[in-house]
């Protein structure tokens, strides 16, 4: 599944600059950025769900925001990409 996610991590305090570092890091692992507190995912169910058991461990639930978007299908021509940097197509071959 095709997953956005969007986060806002509050930042008044060392540990909340912390936070932000291990949530942006934890996204990283899992998929690309494509603006500063936004990334998308492609991940299978288990993976979704170890993702989200991740991040609920990471937030300050009185503080944080992070939200989840899971659409069912995406393709490059769904994505409107204004301004610079592309939409990757996560179902084209991988060059490296």
């Amino acid at each position: 599944m095709f997953i956005i996610v969007a986060y806002d991590i509050s930042t008044e305090t060392k540990t909340g600059q912390r936070r932000l570092r291990k949530v942006a890091q934890t996204c990283q692992g899992v998929g690309q950025r494509v603006q500063n507190s936004v990334f998308e995912c492609q991940l299978d169910e288990v993976k979704y769900l170890q993702f989200v058991h991740k991040l609920q461990k990471l937030m300050h639930r009185e503080e944080d925001n992070i939200r989840l978007y899971r659409l069912t299908s995406i393709s490059p021509d769904m994505i409107l990409q204004l301004g610079h940097g592309r939409a990757i197509d996560f179902t084209a071959p991988l060059i490296l």
